[in-house]
């Protein structure tokens, strides 16, 4: 069976419920799904999982979550070659913060294609202004991403 990691970056428990929320459309897909909030960069260089879901929210002026931070920071300092890795990206922030809507999707985006990884499709970005619960434009986004990318192994 295909492994997907859903890697949480989350502040008040928001990303964690869209990767909760997500997790049975995966496994209904084919793929035996691990969600991991403390992710490390084994999980992305192991290959065992080529295919990764970020959902990642945005706090202070675009910063990322503190359970994030550490991750974060060990893929800048070390740099691995991430050119196996397939991902997705559900970003979730506050409009009301202007140039730092999402900040924290927007650098992992960044950070991750220069490191070699391959983003499928859009990443998604969550308005906490306009949707209130952030599964709501979740599901239907990873529904479509699962067909759009052709992601189904079962």
């Amino acid at each position: 069976m295909s492994q997907l990691n859903i890697l949480v970056g989350t502040m008040y428990g928001g990303a964690l419920d869209v990767a909760e929320q997500v997790k049975p459309l995966f496994e209904e897909a084919g793929y035996y799904v691990e969600i991991s909030e403390q992710p490390t960069i084994e999980m992305l260089t192991d290959h065992t999982s080529v295919l990764t879901l970020f959902c990642v929210s945005t706090t202070g002026s675009g910063d990322f979550p503190g359970n994030f931070v550490p991750f974060a920071r060990e893929l800048q300092e070390q740099s691995p070659s991430l050119g196996t890795l397939r991902y997705g990206i559900i970003a979730l922030g506050d409009s009301s913060y202007d140039e730092t809507f999402c900040g924290a999707g927007r650098t992992l985006d960044a950070l991750l294609e220069d490191l070699g990884a391959t983003r499928l499709g859009e990443r998604l970005e969550v308005d906490a202004m306009e949707t209130f619960m952030a599964d709501d434009a979740a599901i239907p986004w990873v529904e479509e991403w699962i067909e759009t990318q052709q992601l189904k192994v079962a």
